[in-house]
């Protein structure tokens, strides 16, 4: 398990005050963690640097985006 105590969360700046946000913490050696601010204590996704490379690289070109017409 990776130890997630020295994480520097962070969070857009365009986002608000609700809660309702993604954070990321990039400062820990080899990985990257996700969670969701709203729900801290549940626990984040840990990646490895190169696989949240992947998964940006993916939301960047629309690979996630949900079809309008569904």
């Amino acid at each position: 398990m990776t130890d997630l105590s020295q994480a520097a969360w962070r969070k857009a700046r365009a986002s608000q005050n609700n809660g309702g946000c993604v954070e990321v913490a990039a400062n820990l050696p080899e990985v990257v963690a996700v969670r969701d601010s709203k729900r801290p204590a549940d626990g984040a996704h840990v990646l490895s640097r190169a696989a949240f490379a992947a998964f940006l690289a993916d939301a960047r070109a629309g690979r996630y985006d949900l079809d309008a017409r569904a």
